[in-house]
């Protein structure tokens, strides 16, 4: 469509000369020029055209030259900017014109032109922030080659960069917030005034002034750890202070123990101590003037220390201050206050110890509770479940009894280990004095079995039988049996359980069993296989274990508790 228009145009142009040249003839003859006048004219025509014609080409020529030269200068440039931007290089279309193909470079270079001058100030902007994170953090910047244009990968590295800078202030800024707050509080506790540049920082109202640096952090954690120290010394001082005024207020009957004096306040811990010092002062120099009071008293608490300890009367005895009546003077009670805190640091280091040994004895009053009870025949009479608890309860106690023995035991070597010396217990070894208890138990119970069957052989002495009187004599009726009563059957029936407990331990004992005869005899010899299942001596038989000890008294009771339940049918069934 555009060819035709040209064409069309140039057929006008054509006509529109030869027109023009024609109204120029017809002008030349009207005025009568001759023709070799008309030559000349025609020829200036010429000429002019062709110049205009030739002065147009040229301009065109320059125009396309420029079209040209455009073209080859955009692409250089546009090689030099897709390299420089780490892009593709750009490919022009095939088969447009130069002055469409120089028209696309220019697009393009200008596009390529403001997304270089946008990355560059992107780049910038996120350098100063790196930049100023980077100095909060005492880290190292991102880093990116100067006097180049940063790529979308690079752009996004310090995009993350910053987010992970951002994270990690945010991170150390909940930690230095907590510090600090920790800090202000220990400070504001203690009543402690800053004295370091360190201290000064972190309380300061001005954040900025705080590098959160991981050096900073970890000198603040140090510095919390170091003031609570210090605050556990402060506390503790005060404790001693406040301990050591209460024990004086004890001694000398002051009135504060009372209330008279302000146990505690709102003030910091330095004022605290200042006051409990100043109290504690006035208490030493109150008690000079009646030393013989406050030693006496002073021996009442070493009293009570020794009873809390456990102590022996050799422990006690070494102590030889306490009997000492001559003289009362300061050096006199100095002594017993220091040995005062001596005991009171053996309780607090001994404590574990001790309270073992209290739940053992809790322990070892039920378990012998459990075995007078055994011996009880009225416990079969109990409703509602009791006996079967008393069962489990007593089992419970036979199971933990052994379990806290060595616990104990394994505590007690690791105590002694630790602190060189014997932990005694009313002068005996820990384990001694258990054994003793077992023992005297022991002894106890066959004391109280020997002096039943001593009591019963005195009570059933045996009468020589008379004859029959004849039938029909005294008006008795012949092949009547006397009935026995329910005590009757109950004496004899626990006569003949003790006479059996009573020949086991003579066997055990080696000694010769209260009474004689052939039934004695037939006891002990039925006796005899229990003392073969424990493979041992009759000599041997006091050293056995203490399972062995609660076991065969487990086995007597329940021997017991047999004998006893029949017994009670049996009364039942004559009632």
């Amino acid at each position: 469509m555009t060819s035709r228009k040209s064409e069309t145009l140039a057929s006008s142009l054509i006509s529109g000369i030869n027109m023009s040249m024609a109204q120029l003839v017809d002008i030349w003859d009207g005025i009568g020029i001759m023709e070799e006048q008309r030559v000349e004219r025609m020829l200036t025509v010429k000429k002019y055209i062709e110049d205009l014609l030739r002065d147009m080409i040229k301009e065109e020529e320059s125009l396309r030259h420029r079209i040209k030269s455009s073209i080859t200068i955009s692409q250089k440039q546009l090689e030099a900017l897709c390299e420089e931007m780490k892009e593709d290089p750009y490919k022009a279309e095939e088969g447009l014109s130069i002055l469409q193909t120089e028209k696309n470079l220019r697009y393009r270079l200008e596009a390529l032109q403001k997304e270089k001058n946008d990355r560059l100030r992107d780049l910038k902007a996120l350098q100063l922030e790196d930049e100023e994170l980077c100095i909060q953090l005492c880290s190292t910047p991102y880093y990116v080659p100067s006097n180049t244009v940063p790529s979308h990968q690079q752009l996004k590295a310090v995009r993350e960069h910053i987010q992970d800078l951002t994270a990690e202030r945010r991170s150390r800024l909940a930690v230095f917030t907590a510090l600090r707050k920790d800090i202000a509080f220990l400070t504001g506790e203690m009543g402690h005034d800053p004295d370091t540049s360190l201290e000064r920082e972190a309380v300061s109202d001005d954040p900025d002034v705080f590098l959160l640096t991981h050096d900073n952090i970890k000198a603040l954690q140090l510095l919390v750890g170091q003031l609570e120290v210090k605050k556990g010394s402060l506390i503790s001082t005060r404790d001693k202070l406040k301990e050591r005024a209460m024990s004086l207020w004890s001694r000398l009957d002051c009135p504060e123990k009372d209330g008279g004096f302000p146990l505690d306040t709102q003030g910091t811990l330095t004022n605290d101590i200042s006051r409990w010092q100043n109290e504690v002062d006035r208490l030493e120099e109150l008690q000079k003037a009646r030393l013989e009071d406050v030693i006496e008293k002073a021996r009442l608490e070493l009293m009570d220390m020794w009873d809390k300890c456990l102590f022996g009367p050799e422990q006690r005895e070494a102590f030889n201050c306490y009997f000492c009546d001559v003289n009362y003077t300061e050096e006199l009670l100095l002594l017993h206050d220091a040995e005062l805190v001596k005991l009171k640091e053996y309780q607090e280091k001994a404590r574990p110890l001790l309270e073992a040994l209290e739940k053992w004895e809790k322990n070892w009053v039920l378990f012998q509770d459990f075995e007078r009870k055994a011996s009880d025949p009225s416990r079969f009479s109990n409703r509602g479940g009791a006996l079967l608890k008393e069962t489990k309860e007593r089992a419970k106690v036979q199971k933990m009894l052994p379990k806290l023995e060595e616990e104990m035991k394994g505590a007690v070597d690791a105590w002694e280990k630790s602190q060189g010396s014997v932990f005694l217990v009313q002068g005996h070894k820990l384990m001694d004095y258990i054994s003793a208890q077992r023992e005297e138990y022991k002894q106890q119970k066959d004391k109280e079995k020997n002096e039943r069957m001593t009591k019963k052989t005195e009570t059933t002495s045996f009468k020589t039988p008379t004859k029959r009187p004849p039938t029909g004599a005294s008006g008795a009726t012949p092949n009547k049996t006397r009935k026995q009563t329910p005590n009757q059957t109950v004496l004899r029936s626990t006569s003949t359980i003790s006479s059996a407990s009573s020949t086991y331990l003579s066997v055990a004992s080696g000694k010769p069993p209260v009474g004689s005869g052939k039934k004695n005899k037939m006891l002990e010899t039925s006796l005899r296989t229990p003392l073969q299942v424990f493979n041992c001596t009759a000599e041997q038989i006091p050293g056995i274990t203490y399972s062995d000890f609660t076991s065969e008294l487990s086995k007597k009771a329940s021997q017991e508790a047999i004998l006893n339940s029949t017994v009670l049918l049996d009364v039942e069934k004559g009632n």
